[in-house]
């Protein structure tokens, strides 16, 4: 078992199924230390306690990132625990199908509230711990960034903002040591083409795999601390679905 002292500690949010659930493995098996962060306490404790099994410490917080007035005191509570992440990965996401025309607003604020002011306010929590870390954010993002979609504008706009976002805290967050990386994906099978909101019939088997895209956040987080890969994207080999 490697001495908690040595080893380094990863935050996930979005932690408990899809891409988070895969990288929390894979990240557990490379010998992180884990705080992993999701709604559904009991699929967290339930993963929780099959990465301890790797010999490493695994803490929890249950929290809905869509609620704005949880993260500071969550963040804070989580961290009070005694360990400090060198890597934080924003996963946690959602998204919407429908007419830009015809979207509900409060849909609208629900969708930026989880895809990027969440992803701002987890960001700003953790700076402080991660100063000190000199670490490195990963911010999971899509090629929606930079394509249009009908029926996914409001997605579109979520993760075009986010990509902005990383840019901006890369270059304010550069002089204490800390570097950002995005991940740009292509579409991956997750639980997300199941959710209520989201309406498509597109090929599951042709997307990407939860468990090569935890490889590639494993690859960027395992990067030397004299460099940064600034946004890697990653697609099916069919290309947009």
């Amino acid at each position: 078992m490697t001495s908690s002292r040595s080893s380094p500690t990863a935050l996930i949010t979005g932690a408990s199924r899809g891409i988070g659930a895969a990288a929390a493995r894979a990240f557990a098996q490379a010998g992180y230390q884990l705080l992993l962060v999701a709604r559904s306490s009991e699929a967290l404790e339930a993963l929780a306690s099959e990465l301890r099994s790797h010999g490493q410490r695994v803490e929890t917080l249950a929290l809905d990132l869509a609620d704005p007035q949880a993260i500071a005191p969550g963040l804070a509570e989580l961290l009070s625990r005694g360990l400090t992440p060198n890597v934080l990965i924003n996963n946690a996401g959602a998204a919407y199908t429908g007419s830009l025309a015809e979207m509900p607003l409060e849909r609208w604020h629900w969708l930026l509230q989880l895809n990027l002011t969440s992803v701002f306010q987890v960001c700003q929590a953790l700076l402080p711990a991660l100063r000190q870390q000199q670490g490195l954010i990963i911010n999971v993002s899509s090629h929606a960034a930079r394509n249009a979609f009908p029926e996914w504008g409001a997605y579109c706009t979520s993760k075009a903002a986010l990509a902005s976002f990383s840019r901006c805290l890369a270059e304010e967050e550069r002089a204490h040591g800390i570097r950002v990386s995005t991940l740009t994906l292509g579409a991956v099978s997750t639980p997300l083409w199941d959710s209520e909101t989201v309406h498509s019939s597109f090929d599951r088997r042709a997307m990407l795999a939860p468990e090569r895209v935890a490889e590639a956040l494993l690859s960027l987080a395992q990067q030397p601390a004299s460099q940064v890969a600034e946004d890697i994207t990653l697609m099916p080999a069919a290309g947009v679905l």
